[in-house]
């Protein structure tokens, strides 16, 4: 089975691992730096600053792919030279046009750390926790012209603990995905996987960040909503509360 993987931080390096682990063929890494760096500036962040990604790239040898978008002629030609099977995509901003998707013979693959149909949107990790859940999660699911709704491949429950920040909830979801990732890619060799079309009574889904959400109200939320708020955005952003018109920076 040959795969190519999208994506960008400790998502892009987990997935790689895991389709490591599954022994399948990595034909190229397509990262997300490359869509939204000049090349000048990609080149000194990649000599000075290798990401954990790029130096398991470069260490087992793997085509760093030089495209500067997934919908790109030259990223549709090279999957068709190719005849990739699986697309793999773990955070990309990027919307893929359906041409794209549909390429794979198998499919593209997305990889959404929430348990969709539930949290839709570009920040699960956040309002998982924003919202006072106990559980978030992570599927893997077929792409379609519409984010994060395509038929679930696979799906796995992460309990949030009290304590909890953002930041700690990626980087358990993250580790799940990979060996998610690897028992996933083996499935698909083998033809043992059913998709299950998401349920759109039960779908949220929440857009960007507001400046509101990261306001402490000390008058209209309990010390409970206060917290999640506070380690929802830990330590990407910061909350504020006001007084006597000044705002403070928690």
């Amino acid at each position: 089975m040959k795969v190519v993987i999208l994506g960008k931080d400790g998502m892009l390096l987990n997935l790689i691992r895991g389709a490591m682990l599954a022994g399948v063929e990595i034909s190229g890494v397509l990262r997300y730096e490359r869509t939204t760096m000049p090349g000048w500036k990609l080149l000194f962040s990649d000599f000075f600053k290798s990401s954990p990604a790029l130096t398991v790239i470069k260490k087992h040898k793997i085509k760093d792919l030089p495209f500067k978008s997934a919908n790109s002629k030259e990223f549709k030609d090279f999957l068709l030279k190719k005849n990739i099977d699986v697309v793999l995509v773990g955070t990309w901003r990027e919307r893929l046009e359906k041409e794209i998707i549909d390429l794979p013979v198998i499919g593209t693959i997305n990889v959404h750390p929430s348990l969709l149909p539930k949290y839709r949107g570009p920040n699960p990790y956040l309002q998982t926790i924003l919202h006072g859940e106990k559980y978030s999660g992570v599927t893997f699911h077929l792409m379609n012209e519409k984010f994060d709704a395509g038929s679930i491949l696979a799906q796995r429950k992460i309990e949030i603990l009290d304590g909890d920040t953002g930041k700690e909830l990626k980087n358990k979801t993250i580790f799940q995905a990979r060996l998610i990732c690897a028992d996933l890619l083996e499935k698909l060799q083998d033809g043992f996987v059913i998709p299950v079309e998401q349920d759109e009574k039960e779908a949220t889904y929440y857009g960007n960040v507001k400046p509101e959400e990261m306001t402490l109200d000390f008058e209209n939320e309990t010390s409970s909503q206060l917290l999640h708020r506070i380690r929802a955005f830990h330590p990407w952003l910061p909350t504020y509360f006001q007084y006597k018109n000044v705002f403070f920076k928690y």
